[in-house]
């Protein structure tokens, strides 16, 4: 199971604390993943499909709760490209879909049969249904990426307008979500893994919150080890470039003028450096005497340097 389905299932368990809060997860719910049909004269349908067992089940109970409307579950099963089975709700004009519809904020009155295209403000009459309301648009038409991959949340919406309005109520909380079109749809999203972790907190996905969390320490920690492996890898490199460097100025210096041309402290460093390859500048330092710090070690070698290079360049007297 995808961790976007988990993390609906996680809040497709939880029920709203009361009337008005079922009403707004339910009208994000019907608004994401609903579609409204005329059948008749003044007559309308209202049909919610879902791919996920665990939200039909609770728009069924929504239903049954507030509205005392029984309906049934069906479910589609796909045989193409061994796609999930969809569950399909509907809600038909003699149970009461045009009222259901205007209690939901969806319709705006008894002669209207155009849905509103914004979020029903109406409903939002505290935090508590505020987080209602986002619960049921996740529920209805949001995504959320696997954290190992990335960090992306999203609501998809078929209307510009209400993907507006959805916009504006999600950073109305201090957030900084934006849209993008996509195909025929309108995304609104987030990216931060920040923002991420409090909206999930806030539509009460507390389980999915401590999985990002804890993927995101993994991450952070694997990065670091990652980053320090290549800064010593890449220090090492140098380290070994550096001493093959200096035993081939050695070695011209010996095949030119000999190590006994150079001043004895040269030749002390230059035949320690020929033979024992592999050392540090520190451990050098150490086998001479009396020993010198590694900075001693390093201007010697410099000397040494700059002399197989006057040589190359047949200036040194």
């Amino acid at each position: 199971m995808s961790f976007s389905a988990e993390t609906k299932n996680e809040l497709a368990r939880i029920m709203p604390e009361n009337r008005n809060c079922s009403l707004s997860e339910l009208s994000a719910i019907i608004k994401l993943s609903g579609s409204i049909q005329i059948v008749g004269y003044k007559k309308l349908n209202i049909k919610v499909i879902t791919e996920l067992n665990s939200i039909a089940r609770k728009v069924f109970k929504l239903l049954k709760q507030n509205f005392d409307i029984n309906t049934t579950i069906s479910v589609n099963k796909n045989q193409m490209l061994k796609r999930n089975n969809s569950y399909v709700l509907v809600v038909k004009s003699e149970m009461g879909a045009e009222k259901l519809l205007r209690d939901l904020g969806i319709l705006p009155s008894e002669d209207a049969f155009y849905p509103l295209n914004e979020v029903p403000k109406e409903l939002l009459k505290n935090d508590e249904c505020i987080r209602s309301f986002l619960r049921g648009a996740f529920l209805g038409g949001g995504s959320i990426s696997d954290p190992e991959k990335n960090y992306h949340m999203e609501f998809v919406t078929n209307n510009e307008d209400f993907a507006n309005s959805l916009k504006d109520l999600i950073n109305s909380l201090g957030f900084n979500s934006k849209i993008v079109s996509r195909k025929n749809n309108y995304v609104v999203y987030l990216k931060e893994s920040e923002q991420i972790s409090d909206l999930l907190s806030i539509i009460g996905a507390h389980n999915a919150l401590l999985s990002l969390q804890n993927t995101k320490i993994v991450k952070e920690m694997r990065n670091n080890v990652n980053r320090i492996v290549n800064c010593e890898t890449a220090n090492l490199s140098k380290t070994v470039n550096a001493a093959v460097r200096q035993v081939e100025n050695i070695r011209f210096i010996q095949e030119t003028i000999g190590i006994s041309s150079l001043p004895e402290n040269l030749q002390e460093i230059a035949r320690i450096r020929e033979e024992y390859e592999d050392m540090t500048l520190k451990e050098l330092g150490e086998m001479l005497n009396p020993p010198i710090g590694k900075s001693g070690v390093n201007h010697r070698l410099r000397k040494i340097e700059e002399i197989a290079n006057k040589l190359r360049e047949n200036t040194y007297k």
